[in-house]
């Protein structure tokens, strides 16, 4: 197609402005990437607890709200909740207006991805994790018996619903293992890297004052990551710690309770979240999941100086080599006590750089994804 003339729409879960956390930075960033290419993004966007947003009109050809229908029964019906939510007619309306390709984001927004007016039409699904996978080790994780339960079901309806990627001329996988378990599957596979705010490298070398941890950390996974390490490794270590996010437990806020060299950083807007990721001596980024990729890791890797993680958190990204890795709170002590006292160099920082620059470039990522379209309209 002529450039000039090439459209896509893309089905958000969320309002993706602010990009302020892991699946929304992807989906703005890829919008971002797809109009600086030419590319018209006709972006449909579900609704709740985020306000609409001016920002994304100087991105997007059109933006479309719709109200997501949470009243729903989360505990009720066979479709998993987080897809029968996202499932107004008013949709399915606008994207029957023409005929361009369709790029859903998760699994979250494929209620209409089997539906009979659409199966003439090219559809993408970008997979942000293995979703029921994802969902039981939140049930792992969590406390709250209502949501224990909640997450068990949900997990085990997500493992049925999957299969409806079946419908999808493209799976656009997030992650190399993702990839690994989709291509298992389905024929339509590509790994396309997750999209994120940094276009280059911008480590500096020498050294912090303080190890941080980031995160969402209303998400279970974050605040148990947090958790491990107030309770397990900083305990003893006396070195500022900060951790970054907002709405933190009642848990955590109680467990640095005693401890001056802890802090909670609590609501950071994006620049000073980003800005304290990139002045820390180490940003420290353990994660229980091993699912989807962590855009945090992509963030401190790009900004950051020394990066110390677990295993999950690295596994199968490639970006292994860029971090020292621990998986006991022994582990992560010894290693810490070590990075604390050595300045992050300049030959670390042009390591970084011809890795992260060729893989994780919004630029070469958005061509890929529309070179993979336009090779289906063939």
């Amino acid at each position: 197609m002529n450039r000039s003339s090439e459209y896509l729409h893309i089905v958000a879960f969320d309002i993706p402005y602010p990009a302020n956390y892991g699946g929304v930075i992807d989906i703005y960033y890829k919008v971002e990437a797809l109009h600086e290419l030419g590319v018209k993004v006709i972006l449909h966007c579900y609704q709740y607890g985020r306000e609409k947003s001016a920002k994304l009109e100087k991105i997007a050809h059109k933006v479309f709200y719709y109200q997501r229908r949470t009243f729903r029964n989360p505990f009720y019906g066979r479709m998993p909740y987080i897809v029968a939510t996202r499932n107004t007619s008013e949709l399915l309306q606008n994207l029957k207006k023409d005929k361009h390709p369709i790029l859903f984001e998760g699994l979250h927004c494929t209620y209409y991805l089997d539906h009979p007016d659409l199966a003439k039409r090219i559809k993408v699904v970008r997979t942000h994790n293995v979703e029921h996978d994802y969902y039981k080790k939140l049930e792992e994780v969590e406390t709250n018996f209502f949501k224990k339960y909640f997450f068990r079901i949900e997990s085990e309806r997500l493992k049925k619903h999957e299969s409806i990627l079946k419908h999808a001329n493209l799976i656009a996988a997030i992650s190399p293992s993702d990839f690994n378990h989709f291509h298992k599957k389905f024929e339509q596979v590509i790994y396309l890297p997750a999209f994120h705010p940094n276009k280059e490298l911008r480590s500096v070398n020498g050294s912090g004052e303080y190890a941080l941890y980031h995160g969402n950390l209303a998400v279970g996974e974050n605040d148990e990551a947090a958790k491990f390490l107030v309770n397990e490794v900083f305990k003893d270590l006396d070195y500022p710690f900060y951790i970054a996010g907002s709405n933190p437990s009642k848990e955590l806020t109680a467990a640095i309770e005693g401890k001056p060299h802890i802090q909670i950083l609590n609501n950071l807007d994006s620049t000073q979240m980003l800005d304290y990721v990139k002045n820390a001596q180490v940003n420290v980024l353990p994660t229980f999941q091993n699912t989807g990729i962590k855009l945090k890791l992509i963030n401190a890797l790009f900004l950051g100086r020394h990066c110390l993680a677990n295993s999950f958190m690295v596994q199968n990204t490639g970006l292994e080599s860029f971090c020292e890795i621990a998986n006991t709170p022994k582990q992560f002590s010894k290693k810490l006590q070590s990075l604390i006292k050595t300045p992050f160099s300049k030959e670390q920082i042009e390591a970084r750089r011809t890795a992260l620059e060729l893989g994780f470039s919004n630029s070469k990522n958005a061509q890929l994804l529309v070179e993979t379209i336009r090779s289906k309209k063939k």
